[in-house]
């Protein structure tokens, strides 16, 4: 877990699981014209929202598990030269088996 950035309340710290190369026929996708791809392994999670009557509602998703995501969901960072996405929970879409 890179240890400069923690996520707070109910935002979950990604990162993306590339795919290989891809092909169409005989044709190779270069990297510039791929879409990013839409799963990801969980890295850390935060504690969760706070409900009106003070407890934390726990987050559903824990480290190590791989989600699937929106195409246009969470804010992209950096920790030095590693990329991360940080999500809330509710744009998570399903876990992975």
């Amino acid at each position: 877990m890179p240890m400069d950035i923690r996520p707070l309340h109910d935002r979950v710290l990604v990162r993306r699981i590339e795919e290989g190369e891809s092909m169409v026929g005989s044709i190779l996708i270069p990297d510039s014209a791929k879409e990013k791809p839409q799963q990801a392994e969980v890295i850390a999670v935060g504690e969760g929202m706070r409900l009106p009557s003070g407890e934390r509602c726990a987050i559903d998703v824990k480290p190590g598990d791989r989600i699937l995501f929106g195409r246009y969901a969470g804010s992209e960072t950096r920790a030095g030269s590693d990329e991360y996405l940080i999500l809330r929970e509710d744009e998570i879409l399903a876990v992975l088996a």
